[in-house]
C-alpha cells in the first residue's frame, strides 16, 4: 500500500484523466507507476549495457534473424493419415 501527497493541480488532472478513460484514479495512478517504473528499468537495461556491451557468446544467435520463414512441408502430409485432426 502506498500513500503520497501531490500538487492539488495534478490531482485534478488526474482525476479527469480517470473519468475520460473511465476507470478509477487508483488504477490510473497504478498503471502510471507501473509504466514510469519499467521505463526507469530500461535505462538501468541500457546503462548496464554502454558499461558492459553483450559479448559474442552472448550474441551468437542473433544470426537466426535472418534465416527467414519456415519452408512449407505441407505436400509431405499422406492424405487420409489423420494429420489433419487439429484442423476441425
Amino acid at each position: 500500500m502506498l500513500s503520497f501527497r501531490a500538487d492539488e493541480a495534478d490531482a485534478v488532472e488526474a482525476d479527469r484523466w480517470a473519468k475520460a478513460l473511465g476507470v478509477e484514479r487508483s488504477e490510473l495512478l497504478r498503471d502510471a507507476l507501473r509504466h514510469h517504473l519499467a521505463r526507469l528499468r530500461g535505462e538501468a537495461d541500457a546503462e548496464a549495457y554502454s558499461v558492459q556491451p553483450f559479448t559474442v557468446g552472448e550474441t551468437g544467435l542473433d544470426g537466426a534473424d535472418d534465416w527467414g520463414p519456415a519452408e512449407d512441408w505441407s505436400d509431405w502430409l499422406v492424405p487420409g493419415a489423420g494429420h489433419d485432426r487439429a484442423k476441425g
